[in-house]
């Protein structure tokens, strides 16, 4: 089986297709190779990748903290607390998995066995042998 070329459809409103129509003039090039560009640029790097114009792609190459995707510093603690609570989590997950299985056991516990029904007429049957009192 070789490489297959797949089609991707999609709808955008009449200015950004414009836009993307000029684009494509400029560069001359056709509408669908834009896209194929952009999607190949997408798939290289992974899908991190942001469109800029290219007066700020500029301001972006000299500071180098503005990073994409951007990035935040997350305290060790906070990770250890949200393990913590992850761990906690599959702990409870696991205690409401095993007490749903108890439940069912006891369930059919009760539907198999019969009902055990004692007539008050064979207690008073036994009434007739000697009772005992310890005392």
């Amino acid at each position: 089986m070789g490489n297959k070329n797949k089609t991707i459809s999609f709808r955008v409103n009449e200015d950004a297709f414009e836009t993307l129509r000029e684009i494509a003039e400029e560069r001359d090039i056709s509408l669908s190779a834009v896209f194929r560009d952009y999607v190949d640029t997408l798939v290289a790097h992974d899908g991190q990748v942001q469109v800029v114009p290219e007066h700020e792609l500029d301001q972006m190459g000299a500071d180098e903290e503005k990073s994409f995707p951007p990035k935040v510093r997350v305290p060790k603690s906070f990770i250890r607390e949200h393990e913590r609570l992850e761990l906690e989590a599959d702990h409870l997950r696991e205690q409401l998995e095993e007490h749903k299985r108890y439940v069912n056991y006891l369930r059919e516990q009760v539907e198999d066995e019969e009902e055990e029904v004692i007539q008050l007429e064979d207690l008073d049957a036994d009434a007739d042998e000697p009772s005992f009192r310890l005392g």
